[in-house]
C-alpha cells in the first residue's frame, strides 16, 4: 500500500493561523493544540507493551495520532483491549489491503460541487467547516478526504453559499468536517450569520466529537452564537462507548440543552470496541442519562485502513435485535449503512 501523507495534517496550521490572528486564545484552544502526535509518547503514557509501537509507527504514518488529554485520561493503562483506547491507537493492520475497502468509500468527492460543500441528500447540505479534529479516530471514513481542495477562506465561503442560497429545496445546512467545533467561534459565528440570512434555511446542524473529547470547548463564546440563531439548532455526536461520557462530557451536554441545542447521538459498530450487547445497552442508558438521545448505529463505511474493525451484517443484526429485548425502543439506535447514490441511510 502507498503510504499517505494525510492532507488534514497541512490544513490545520491554515487553522490554526486564523485562529491566532482573530481571537485570543481560550483553554479548549490550548488543549487542540497539545494533543498527543506521536504514537510512542501514546504507549508511552498508557504503560502498552514495546511490541505495540512498531504498528503505531506504521499505522500513524498512514493516518497520524490526535489524543487529547481529556480524552486520554479515560483510557485504562495497560490494557491494549481498551475499549476508547483501540479507537484511537494506529495498527499495523492499518497498512492491509483488503477487498472492498477503499479510499472514498461514500464517493463523497462526486458530490462536492462546491469547494467545502458536499450535497448527496435532498432538502440538505454538508459544509466542511473545518478541516481537522481534536482526535483522529482509526476508522473513519474521511481519513483520506481531500481536505487541502475544501477549506474554504472566510472570503471563499460567500461563493460557496451561492450554492444554497440560489436552491431553495434546502432546508437544512449540516457543519461538518474534520470537526467544525475546531475552528474558532469568530469564525463560527460569522458563517451562522450568513446561513441566518439564507430565508429558506430552517435548521442547522452541527456534527461534532469536540464536546466529547475536550468537553472544555462548550464555553461561553460558543453558547453565545450558537444559543442566539434563529435557526433550530441539532448537534449530533458521536459516542461509541459508555466509557467515554464522563462528568464533564455530562456538563457539556447540559450546557447546550440549556441553549437550546438537540442532542443525538451516532455511533459505529466497531469491532473490539462495543460489538457485544452490554456494551451497546450501556451506552445508551449513559447518553439518555446526559440528555442525549441514541440515534444511529452505523455499520463501518469501507475505508481503506480500517478493515480491522469491520462487523458482518449478520452479527450486526444479531446484535440489534438482542439489543432491542433489552431496552425500551426511544433507547434503540437505528442500524444503518450509508450507500453512495442512495437518498438516505439505509435500514439493516
Amino acid at each position: 500500500m502507498i503510504t499517505r501523507t494525510p492532507i488534514a495534517v497541512h490544513c490545520e496550521e491554515v487553522v490554526s493561523d486564523v485562529a491566532a490572528a482573530i481571537a485570543p486564545e481560550g483553554d479548549w484552544q490550548r488543549q487542540l493544540r497539545e494533543v498527543i502526535r506521536d504514537p510512542i509518547t501514546l504507549c508511552q503514557r498508557l504503560a502498552l507493551d514495546p511490541e505495540w509501537m512498531v504498528g503505531a509507527r506504521r499505522g500513524h504514518a498512514l493516518f497520524p495520532v490526535r489524543v487529547p488529554e481529556a480524552y486520554l485520561s479515560r483510557i485504562t493503562h495497560g490494557d491494549p483491549g481498551d475499549p476508547l483506547l483501540r479507537q484511537v491507537l494506529p495498527l499495523e493492520a492499518e497498512s492491509d489491503t483488503v477487498a472492498g475497502f477503499i479510499d472514498d468509500p461514500l464517493e463523497e468527492r462526486d458530490h462536492t460541487p462546491k469547494p467545502g460543500l458536499i450535497h448527496k441528500y435532498p432538502g440538505r447540505a454538508l459544509l466542511i467547516a473545518s478541516p481537522t479534529c481534536a482526535i483522529n479516530c482509526r476508522y473513519c471514513f474521511r481519513r483520506h478526504f481531500p481536505y487541502a481542495d475544501n477549506a474554504p477562506s472566510m472570503r471563499e465561503w460567500d461563493t460557496t453559499l451561492d450554492y444554497l442560497r440560489h436552491d431553495d429545496s434546502i432546508q437544512e445546512v449540516i457543519l461538518s468536517g474534520g470537526d467544525p467545533l475546531a475552528s474558532p467561534d469568530r469564525r463560527l459565528a460569522a458563517l451562522v450569520r450568513q446561513l441566518e440570512a439564507i430565508p429558506h434555511l430552517k435548521r442547522l446542524r452541527i456534527h461534532s466529537r469536540l464536546p466529547v473529547v475536550i468537553p472544555d470547548r462548550i464555553d461561553a463564546a460558543l453558547l453565545d452564537w450558537l444559543g442566539g440563531t434563529r435557526l433550530q439548532k441539532v448537534m449530533v455526536l458521536h459516542i461509541n462507548h459508555a466509557q467515554e461520557i464522563d462528568g464533564a462530557v455530562v456538563d457539556a451536554c447540559e450546557r447546550l440543552k440549556a441553549a437550546g441545542v438537540t442532542l443525538l447521538n451516532q455511533s459505529v459498530l466497531l469491532r473490539g470496541v462495543n460489538d457485544d450487547v452490554e456494551a451497546l445497552a450501556a451506552l445508551s442508558e449513559r447518553l439518555i442519562e446526559a440528555g442525549v438521545l441514541p440515534y444511529y448505529l452505523h455499520v463501518l463505511d469501507p475505508v481503506s485502513g480500517a478493515a480491522h474493525f469491520d462487523v458482518p451484517d449478520a452479527e450486526a443484526r444479531r446484535l440489534i435485535n438482542a439489543l432491542r429485548q433489552r431496552l425500551a425502543g426511544f433507547l434503540m439506535p437505528r442500524l444503518v449503512r450509508e450507500i453512495p447514490g442512495e437518498q438516505s441511510k439505509t435500514p439493516l
